[in-house]
């Protein structure tokens, strides 16, 4: 049966690292930490783009993930409406590369639109080792 946790997080920038730890914390507890790095940096991006793009004043985001077998999803949610679609980005542009960048490192990436808000993923090939006790 998969694992699966979420977390809520608020419209603020200090829920960007928030959001790192608690999905550091469930890896490690997970024993899923070969691809760390790449997992937190997507978080990071994919809250950070939540924030800037999707969360509407006084709502939240919500980041999942989920465990089953050798595969990893990582998504954020949120309930704003503006869509994303990733492009290339600007080349002098200070900004613009976060989803371009989670697509390079993850092993699959989609956006699901609902009918209030959507879900950008991130999908992690892995080597879960049991947790230690």
């Amino acid at each position: 049966m998969p694992l699966s946790r979420q977390c809520r997080f608020p419209r603020s920038r200090a829920s960007v690292r928030a959001a790192r730890v608690f999905v550091r914390q469930v890896l490690s507890d997970w024993g899923c930490v070969d691809r760390l790095d790449d997992i937190a940096l997507c978080v990071s991006e994919l809250a950070t783009n939540a924030l800037l793009h999707g969360v509407p004043p006084g709502r939240q985001y919500c980041v999942s993930l989920t465990l089953d077998g050798p595969l990893l999803r990582l998504a954020v949610r949120d309930t704003g409406d503006r869509s994303v679609a990733p492009g290339p980005p600007v080349p002098d542009a200070c900004s613009g590369r976060g989803l371009q960048l989670a697509r390079h490192v993850a092993d699959d990436f989609g956006i699901t639109e609902h009918v209030v808000g959507k879900t950008v993923w991130t999908v992690f090939k892995t080597d879960p080792r049991p947790a230690r006790p």
